[in-house]
């Protein structure tokens, strides 16, 4: 289900007018918010018309990162060069659900946050906190050097700790990279997924993380 919340939300980030998964007993399941008698199945009909089918083999992808300052203005992780970082910010509503910190920390399993990069973690609910206590993966993080902040927006909207300075350059993995949104006007932010996010914090560069999965 979290990966058919990021689908959907983020067709519409991306352009389109709706993202829509047909319902099965995946979302039902998932409805454990006073919503279950509000189920309503959403689905094509059989005959339904579409103007274009495409396929992707996920396994052929290469982590993509957005640079400064629009979401669009995106780099392959091969095209990037070497761009290092002061802080990695990890989480908030893009990116801040349980198997998202479950990923970052499963690279930063045993390993340390490079000297010269902070990384902040923001769950995205405080559930999502609750249950990352319960099965370790906020234990593994912190004891990698990372600060955990209460669930919220953070700094993804200038707000609290993990605000940028002059200069500064950032990779998150919220959904927006937009000139002075995390604090200074002349900071610069790079948006990437949650692996990045950990090889990221541990070279103290933006990394690709296919070397530690």
């Amino acid at each position: 289900m979290p990966g058919r919340l990021t689908m959907s939300n983020m067709a519409v980030e991306a352009g389109a007018k709706v993202g829509i998964f047909p319902s099965d007993e995946v979302t039902r399941s998932w409805l454990v918010m006073g919503r279950g008698g509000d189920f309503k199945e959403i689905f094509p009909d059989q005959d339904a018309r579409y103007e274009r089918t495409i396929q992707i083999d996920a396994r052929e992808l290469k982590p993509v990162i957005a640079c400064p300052h629009q979401v669009d203005n995106v780099k392959t992780i091969d095209e990037i060069g070497e761009v290092r970082v002061d802080q990695v910010y990890l989480g908030t509503s893009c990116n801040g659900r349980v198997e998202d910190l479950q990923v970052a920390a499963a690279i930063l399993k045993g390993k340390r946050i490079h000297p010269k990069t902070r990384m902040i973690v923001t769950p995205g609910s405080s559930l999502v906190y609750r249950e990352a206590l319960r099965d370790g993966t906020i234990e593994t993080l912190v004891e990698a050097g990372a600060l955990i902040l209460p669930a919220g927006c953070g700094a993804c909207v200038g707000l609290h700790e993990g605000v940028l300075g002059d200069g500064e350059v950032c990779l998150a993995t919220q959904p927006r990279n937009f000139k002075g949104r995390m604090g200074s006007p002349k900071s610069f932010i790079y948006l990437g997924s949650p692996a990045v996010a950990a090889a990221t914090a541990i070279e103290g560069k933006i990394a690709d993380p296919r070397k530690y999965l």
